[in-house]
């Protein structure tokens, strides 16, 4: 009988409503071949090494991010998961008096500053299963690193605040993780902490973010009196003892706590059988409910997107992180259980899903890039097929052809070098070039994996180096980073000849300088921040342009007419435009269409007001004129271009501005003077919530006013508050400040002599 004919009988005779586990298949699979009744151990080891693990192997991994606010307790999280699986021997915290610093927070920045900047991955095992887990940055100007590290995963852990409850940043990272169809369990960190409430954070998950949210765990203790969590499947309790909480014991549910359990459990099951129609029928007749028709069922409602598993500890206080790991295998899905989609290149970008198999022909994807004294080091997700060293692979952006050198996986920065990986794996790989966001196949298919968001940065800065002797370095270092990092773009002023470095914010930025000075011994300064403006109009505008020259020879003949209108400006952004053509009857000849477009496409670079690009602009061309000889593709660009110009003045120009979304949270007893302070700054209060004596106040402010708030804020605060902040909208600026703006680019435009 073949392998695959004698797997699929097994799975039929379970049924689909309740397919076998692997080590049932293992146990039948086995039974049933009877290995030929030949019990040679070099054949049973061969059976088992060639059919039953390779299946198994799959079905066993997971690949996670770890997720949050800013100083939710991502590191430390994944600090104490690393300890439980045994791939570090000793806990180190975020901001350790030892000295050493987190194990993922490799960078010497992370360690003094005491955040993430760079997501890092590693693995780890539990109970059987491998588990690839990515620790992403929490603050939103490193939000580049979350994008990426999302868009490979096949599911994450959203950490939250037991005492704040959902932020600023928790809300962004949902979005990420909704625009990536990446299923997640939610853990309440911080039940140790003063005013920590987990069945609050459970409500708001569903009141902010709309998840249908269940709590699986309800806490043994809460502040300085959390000992444990109370498992609302097995109706257990469990404590977690010995120094670093490596000893779990599980007991009877405290007396105190026994009718908090079955309500929490009983809410659970009820939310839990909308997906399941047994389950439901087993409660609504008061049966007891089996342990594994539950969890199967969370599982496939938590891989659909249905529902979101809610867990509870102290990642801190070494509490509850077992049981967190359990859920990850538990609840969230195997490669296999993902949709992963390719654009198949020879069917005109046709959609096509990847199969999570060795089998398969390869198709990886690059998602993140460093360099370091070794050179680039690659990161790929594989999708399907195989990566081996000495493999050729295909870029699929330029076509080339490259050889598989060094193939590794990461733990933080340490590197371990194997000889394969397969589907489903995150690995790295040494010397390859690319950019991020390439996909690699073995030449035998031709496939491009979907891109990934990259949002567009908001501020700029001036920047040159104190010494001419640098200016070499200084290029090195900045093109290692605009490789590394697409939110981190550099361009030169055509005017000034000025280096201008763009980013998502002043930490961001501030960043980026300090790692030139300390990896590229670069000493640089930098000009007054520069905000991202746009232009855009207010109303409609006809032109009516003809560009006439005569020369000696042939001369240049174009004529348009049309229409300008205003475009609904939304997200972050892009290049807002439309082109709509109407003209009919050949008055402009059709390879002349095009060229209309090209003009006005070139104006929308560079805006008449402030020089920013102009967006939320449809141009209609209706009608025209031509000239058999005079008339050129040239011709009609410029015609676009003046008809453009000429609209544009007509049509109420504005500047825009980025507006950001700020979140402050303070003593309330500051409360006043911080209200005042982003008053001053043009802000408008969005809300303001208070508990436990700290007030967060959230309001929408320009950008403009917020540079130098930090400093700001711990001088009114004495120190005691902190602050997020995140890109939100554009909007127009105050017309007196527009005319300043104004006022500024055209002493700008006279010093240089246009």
């Amino acid at each position: 009988m073949p392998f695959h004919v004698a797997y699929n009988t097994i799975y039929a005779r379970h049924g689909n409503n309740a397919p076998p586990t692997n080590d049932v298949v293992l146990v039948e699979l086995v039974d049933a071949f009877a290995l030929g009744n030949n019990k040679n151990p070099l054949t049973l080891w061969l059976f088992f090494t060639i059919f039953i693990y390779p299946m198994k192997n799959i079905e066993n991994h997971r690949n996670i991010g770890i997720s949050a606010h800013i100083d939710s307790g991502k590191t430390t999280l994944t600090e104490r998961i690393l300890f439980y699986t045994k791939r570090i021997h000793a806990v180190h915290e975020v901001r350790g008096k030892d000295g050493v610093g987190a194990t993922m927070d490799s960078m010497e920045l992370e360690r003094e500053r005491g955040i993430t900047i760079q997501s890092a991955a590693t693995y780890a095992t539990w109970n059987d299963t491998t588990i690839n887990i990515i620790d992403t940055p929490g603050h939103v100007d490193f939000t580049i690193e979350v994008e990426r590290s999302l868009r490979v995963l096949d599911g994450a852990i959203l950490v939250l605040c037991g005492v704040a409850g959902v932020q600023s940043q928790s809300i962004t990272v949902d979005r990420q993780m909704r625009r990536y169809n990446v299923p997640r369990i939610a853990f309440v960190n911080k039940c140790d902490r003063a005013g920590a409430d987990p069945f609050r954070v459970a409500t708001q998950l569903h009141e902010k973010l709309n998840h249908v949210s269940c709590l699986m765990q309800i806490p043994i203790g809460l502040e300085d009196k959390l000992k444990g969590v109370v498992d609302l499947i097995k109706m257990k309790g469990y404590l977690f003892e010995g120094p670093n909480g490596q000893e779990i014991k599980e007991i009877e549910i405290p007396e105190d706590l026994k009718a908090q359990a079955v309500e929490y459990r009983a809410k659970l099951i009820e939310t839990v059988a909308d997906f399941n129609d047994h389950l439901m029928e087993l409660a609504l007749e008061g049966k007891d409910v089996p342990e594994d028709l539950l969890k199967a069922t969370i599982r496939k409602a938590t891989i659909d997107l249905k529902i979101t598993p809610v867990f509870v500890g102290s990642a801190y206080k070494n509490t509850g992180i077992q049981k967190l790991l359990d859920g990850v295998t538990d609840y969230l899905p195997n490669p296999t259980e993902v949709k992963n989609i390719a654009l198949d290149l020879d069917k005109n970008e046709e959609p096509t899903e990847m199969e999570s198999s060795d089998d398969k022909p390869l198709v990886c994807y690059a998602f993140k890039l460093t360099d370091d004294r070794y050179g680039q080091l690659t990161y790929i997700r594989i999708y399907q097929g195989i990566v081996k060293k000495g493999l050729t692979i295909v870029n699929m952006s330029t076509g080339k052809k490259v050889n598989v050198g060094r193939l590794v996986r990461m733990h933080s920065d340490q590197m371990e070098d194997i000889s394969e990986a397969g589907a489903g794996d995150i690995v790295a790989l040494f010397g390859i070039d690319c950019a991020t966001g390439t996909t690699f196949t073995d030449g035998s298919l031709r496939m491009n994996m979907t891109s990934m968001h990259v949002p567009n940065p908001v501020i700029e800065l001036v920047i040159e180096p104190k010494n001419r002797d640098a200016e070499a370095n200084l290029s090195k270092a900045l093109n290692r980073f605009t490789k590394e990092d697409p939110t981190f773009q550099v361009y030169v002023d055509k005017e000034s000849g000025q280096t201008i470095i763009k980013g998502m914010g002043e930490l961001h930025l501030d960043v980026y300088v300090e790692r030139m000075r300390r990896e590229y011994k670069v000493e640089v300064q930098t000009g007054a921040p520069q905000v991202a403006y746009r232009e855009t109009i207010t109303k409609s505008a006809a032109f009516d342009y003809t560009h006439k020259k005569q020369t000696g020879g042939a001369g240049q003949y174009a004529k348009i007419m049309g229409e300008m209108r205003p475009m609904p400006i939304e997200g972050d952004m892009e290049k807002i435009y439309n082109f709509v053509s109407t003209v009919v009857g050949g008055r402009i000849p059709k390879e002349y269409i095009p060229s209309c477009d090209k003009g006005f496409q070139s104006c929308m670079e560079a805006g008449s007001l402030i020089g920013f690009p102009v967006v939320g602009i449809e141009m209609e061309v209706k009608d025209g004129q031509y000239h058999p000889v005079d008339s050129s593709d040239m011709a009609f660009q410029i015609c676009a271009r003046m008809a453009f110009r000429e609209a544009f003045q007509k049509a109420g120009a504005q500047v825009l501005e980025p507006i950001m979304k700020v979140e402050v949270q303070t003593p309330t007893e500051f409360q006043g003077s911080v209200v005042g302070n982003l008053s001053q700054r043009r802000g408008t209060i969005q809300a303001t919530t208070e508990q436990q004596n700290y007030t967060t106040i959230t309001a929408e402010v320009p950008l403009s006013e917020m540079f130098g708030y930090a400093t700001d804020l711990r001088s009114m605060t004495q120190g005691k508050a902190e602050f997020t902040m995140e890109f939100a909208k554009y909007s127009p600026v105050p017309r007196g400040i527009q005319e300043e703006l104004i006022k500024k680019y055209g002493d700008k435009a006279k010093a240089a002599g246009r």
